[in-house]
């Protein structure tokens, strides 16, 4: 068991994340909430009872074997859906979904047995695999906080016609160049230990060690000045980029803006390669990353590329303190130990790794289908964070992924070269 299982912060938590999740929805226009601005997602609707139900799925039906609020419903809005294409979305199409008052109805209750649960039950319990450790507890934490990530990709793909507007300050900047910084041979360690993490999604265990050789890799991502001259060569044109009378714009949240050049350029995984290759480099392993992320140059690891200090807005972009990117010199306080920037924020980093399991991979109690079903080989480990990445997720070991040609996440790069 925990020693000191914390339930007010847990219920604070709950709450802050229902706050959360009731302000984007509340983003979106009344008559969009049945529309798929990503054809590859389900309506907003589905979310809308999908992480109300996915928590009382989790931590009371499964964890806590209580009984059901509406089975129709816990079925209904049970899982998301990752098709590998539009055709294969299409299948997924259906016209049945309740109104939103119905909805709304059902996550109260929803809400409310899982408070009364956080609160009061044994959500502790060593005999209940589901529940060792307090697991689906932070499981349902930690998976509305994802799914505040998702909403903000499809929010940000509807039409600016039918969502709110957010007010921010942009600004952009002259990067100087970008450098290839020298990372010495040694050790990267990932993942974690299940027997010290106090929670952690299956993929991340177990902690192990890896002899990374000697490489090099820049000092910043790609920014969008550098995809310019890429595209004026031939290459492709990023997904949030528009081309007006021969400018360049960039769509952002709310907005579209004129290209912000020193904004890290977000692309799919295979663009970035593509990227990488006609500059005569490679994108990184994930234990590359780690290594240059949380090296020290003693031989030992920092817990984040600053070091030991908790988290602070000026070591990053996260956590929601913007919407969108910033200049990939806005944090130098943030840089590693080999001066590496802007590795947590700002964008999900690509990696060369495919999404797969660590020697010691056993699917988790709560969510036994989390990572298993993407273990396919046609996704890639993506490390750091997003503008829209919750605090909470913001560690060493937490691994994203993505299909290669998914264009909608807030995913950036950097390029690496071997010594």
């Amino acid at each position: 068991m925990i020693a000191t299982l914390d339930r007010t912060a847990l219920l604070e938590w709950y709450r802050k994340n229902r706050r959360r999740s009731k302000e984007l929805f509340g983003l979106v226009d009344e008559g969009a909430f049945y529309d798929r601005p990503i054809p590859l997602r389900h309506p907003f609707i589905f979310y809308e009872g999908h992480i109300p139900a996915f928590s009382f799925n989790t931590l009371n039906a499964r964890g806590l074997h209580e009984v059901a609020i509406d089975e129709r419903l816990q079925r209904l809005f049970e899982r998301g859906i990752d098709p590998s294409s539009a055709g294969e979305a299409l299948q997924h199409n259906r016209s049945d979904w309740p109104d939103r008052a119905h909805v709304a109805g059902f996550a109260a209750r929803c809400d409310e047995r899982v408070l009364e649960a956080l609160a009061h039950a044994r959500i502790d319990d060593p005999s209940e695999p589901r529940l060792v450790r307090a697991q689906s507890a932070f499981t349902i934490l930690e998976h509305e906080q994802m799914h505040h990530e998702t909403l903000m990709y499809i929010v940000h793909q509807l039409d600016e016609s039918h969502k709110a507007c957010v007010i921010q300050t942009h600004r952009d900047s002259n990067v100087a160049g970008n450098d290839l910084l020298a990372v010495d041979a040694g050790v990267a360690t990932l993942g974690a230990r299940r027997d010290v993490a106090a929670f952690g999604w299956d993929n991340e265990f177990e902690e192990h060690s890896v002899d990374v050789a000697a490489f090099a890799i820049q000092r910043y991502p790609v920014t969008n000045a550098d995809w310019l001259r890429f595209v004026a060569d031939g290459g492709p044109k990023p997904y949030f980029w528009v081309e007006r009378d021969g400018q360049w714009f960039l769509r952002a949240a709310f907005e579209t803006v004129p290209l912000p050049q020193s904004w890290p350029a977000y692309v799919t995984y295979r663009q970035a390669a593509e990227y990488a290759r006609w500059a005569g480099m490679r994108l990184p392993t994930e234990a590359e990353f780690h290594r240059a992320a949380f090296a020290d140059r003693d031989g030992t690891e920092r817990a984040m590329p600053w070091g030991d200090e908790p988290f602070e807005p000026r070591f990053g972009n996260f956590d929601f303190q913007r919407f969108d990117p910033e200049p990939v010199d806005a944090h130098p306080d943030g840089r590693s130990a080999f001066g590496v920037e802007d590795l947590i924020g700002n964008g999900w980093e690509w990696t060369s790794t495919p999404f797969a399991p660590f020697e010691g991979f056993e699917a988790m109690a709560s969510y036994p289908q989390y990572s298993v079903d993407f273990f396919d080989g046609k996704h890639y480990v993506m490390k750091g964070a997003s503008p829209v990445t919750g605090r909470e997720l913001v560690r060493r070991s937490f691994r994203n992924w993505f299909y290669d040609d998914y264009p909608y996440a807030y995913a950036k790069f950097r390029c690496v070269a071997d010594r």
